[in-house]
């Protein structure tokens, strides 16, 4: 089957390298006119993520369609990167393993978390802006409406989306959410300037969240971080008046002890007149003095805690994964089946029309050659002709359609054409 991709992920390819060959949403375009120029006819889909970049092809004769150097030569020439940087770490899959990768990419059973739902998002932003750009054709349109089906049947069918294995989407998933009903209406504090604060920050603004502060030792540190997420920045001398304010507070500076004692949030918790917070201590070692929890109306978790949460998520997970593996073989079957059965139906288009000329040539000229008959006799013969051609061409369809279910059925197609002398 015509269809292809070639591409690099997180599992074979360095970041660094990810990085320089990453298409950004202002070169799409470009790209995607470049690509089509270098090789007329191709359809293509690029899907550009912090994890993977995949350039998906296909075309309607498959000796046209670009090869695994091919497309390395491209995004080599287009990103201006060495071949030799990053040329052994391509893959390259074609027909059903190409659908099944991308059914796999689509669920999110090949993201570096299993089960995070961002990627289909990505998969669907990547199809629409090669809609946008034309450089889709009927059959990655059918590829890529598919794998969005299929990453649907996944979410809905499995709990794979549901058991977070990681410890920022558990903190939220399963302790924040469980805490406040909504969060457009909270008030978020980030204590550092950590990747794991980011990330939970990430997930917290995805629920809606819209009020953040960031306080951090460096000022410049806590501004870089604020800018980052529309927030705002604090000098370390307001922590206590951040910490009066917020509800939801993320701990993540790894000082050496706690930044925060028991008594000294007693004095925290007067000034917020004992109104309820809700703390996250994902530093190592810890931000907050473990007796903290004992305090009313404070609600405290740590690594410990959300760690646990993830070991038994992993766990449950793997069970889930196998639901949703079976999910996209039997979807890759299908797929693959009416795909091969739209190449069989051309063919036998032809082959029915030209034996039904060829039979009504004959048959006029038998009319014409015995012209005393009746039109009862004609519709016999008719009727004869009609059952004698259903007879003769039924064991050649049957093959077709058989092989066609068994898997492409390309060189019983080229034999038939030749056979009965069918014109393309």
């Amino acid at each position: 089957m015509p269809l292809a991709v070639v591409g690099c992920t997180h599992q074979t390819t360095s970041v660094s390298i990810r990085e320089q060959l990453a298409f950004q949403d202002s070169c799409i375009k470009p790209a995607l006119n470049h690509f089509r120029k270098e090789f007329p006819e191709t359809e293509t889909v690029f899907l550009s993520t912090c994890n993977r970049i995949e350039v998906y092809t296909a075309h309607p004769q498959e000796n046209n369609l670009p090869s695994h150097q091919d497309v390395a030569h491209f995004l080599s020439e287009f990103h201006d990167v060495p071949l030799n940087s990053f040329n052994d770490d391509l893959f390259e899959h074609k027909g059903s393993d190409a659908v099944r990768h991308l059914f796999q990419v689509s669920g999110s059973l090949e993201s570096m978390v299993v089960g995070e739902p961002q990627i289909t998002s990505q998969v669907k932003q990547a199809y629409n802006w090669a809609q946008d750009h034309e450089s889709v054709g009927p059959l990655l349109h059918l590829l890529f409406q598919r794998a969005l089906r299929v990453a649907k049947r996944v979410h809905t069918e499995t709990a794979l989306a549901q058991r977070r294995v990681s410890i920022p989407s558990v903190a939220v998933a399963d302790y924040a959410k469980q805490m406040f009903h909504r969060f457009d209406d909270k008030t978020v504090l980030v204590i550092g300037a950590g990747e794991m604060g980011q990330e939970t920050l990430r997930y917290l603004i995805d629920e809606g969240v819209q009020d953040i502060m960031v306080i951090n030792r460096s000022y410049a540190k806590a501004v870089a971080v604020a800018e980052a997420f529309h927030g705002k920045a604090l000098p370390w001398s307001q922590l206590d008046e951040a910490l009066a304010t917020a509800d939801l507070v993320i701990g993540t500076t790894g000082a050496r002890e706690p930044i925060i004692v028991s008594s000294h949030f007693q004095d925290v918790m007067s000034a917020r007149k004992n109104r309820l917070v809700f703390l996250l201590d994902l530093a190592v070692p810890r931000d907050f003095d473990p007796q903290i929890s004992r305090l009313d109306n404070v609600y405290l978790y740590g690594l410990d805690e959300l760690q646990e949460v993830c070991r038994n998520n992993s766990a449950l997970r793997q069970a889930e994964v196998e639901k949703a593996m079976r999910i996209v073989r039997g979807e890759t079957d299908v797929f693959m089946q009416e795909l091969n059965h739209q190449a069989t139906s051309p063919v036998i288009q032809r082959l029915r029309q030209q034996v039904q000329e060829q039979a009504q040539v004959e048959t006029d000229k038998l009319f014409r050659e015995l012209p005393d008959l009746n039109d009862h006799q004609k519709n016999k013969i008719l009727q004869f002709r009609h059952r004698l051609l259903n007879k003769l061409l039924h064991p050649t369809l049957s093959a077709l359609r058989d092989e066609s279910h068994n898997g492409s059925p390309h060189g019983l197609l080229e034999a038939v054409k030749r056979l009965f002398h069918l014109r393309d």
